[in-house]
């Protein structure tokens, strides 16, 4: 079983998603791939995130649903540009499956659990060091997130995270999310459609 999911490392809900997903896989004893694909926000959208637009999101995370986690995140340290972060697990996954998921994992760690600024080449070089994996020049992050993102706009992806299991894809199975009048996010665990996604994904 494989379960792809195309995300941004600066989303900070595929940050929850993801989390919740391997979660769940190590309570089920499932041995479901999980690979994860470039999402790049800043391609789709014609612009850099705004720092501020997520740390407002990463308030209504913690405040919401999830109190244990972005205990650490620094509005200061968001990057610029996720390019880099993509191209290096790009080059994990060509390792393997495994080394392209904890590599995946561990730069999204860094940015939202430890507040490292992941646009620091110093910080990425630690990461790859970690798992013997040297970082890829830019042109080469720059191609295979490009390349993942047209194969994304080729399988219909709405938005970052958005997870398939074989053809059939889902958006953000874990959270509903809604904007308020008054301003920010009201954001719920979507139980049901979670453990529906969890019993198609994992078995």
């Amino acid at each position: 079983m494989r379960v792809e999911v195309f995300a941004d490392v600066a989303c900070p809900f595929a940050h929850v998603s993801l989390r919740r997903l391997r979660s769940a896989r190590a309570a089920r004893g499932s041995d479901a791939e999980l690979v994860v694909r470039a999402w790049p926000l800043e391609l789709v959208n014609g612009q850099p995130l705004d720092p501020r637009h997520v740390a407002s999101e990463v308030v209504d995370l913690r405040d919401q649903i999830v109190p244990d986690l972005f205990t650490a995140f620094d509005e200061r340290s968001f990057p610029p540009s996720s390019v880099p972060a993509f191209g290096l697990a790009h080059a994990a996954y060509e390792v393997g499956v495994d080394v392209g998921e904890q590599v995946s994992v561990a730069i999204r760690d860094a940015l939202f659990e430890e507040g490292r600024p992941i646009a620091d080449s110093r910080v990425l070089t630690e990461i790859a060091a970690r798992y013997r994996l040297r970082m890829p020049d830019l042109d080469a992050a720059r191609a295979s997130t490009v390349a993942d993102w047209e194969e994304g706009r080729r399988r219909g992806v709405q938005g970052s995270p958005h997870f398939f299991v074989g053809t059939v894809g889902e958006f953000c199975p874990a959270l509903h999310i809604e904007k308020r009048p008054e301003g920010g996010l009201r954001i719920e665990r979507d139980e049901d459609r979670l453990h529906t996604f969890l019993d198609r994904a994992l078995g």
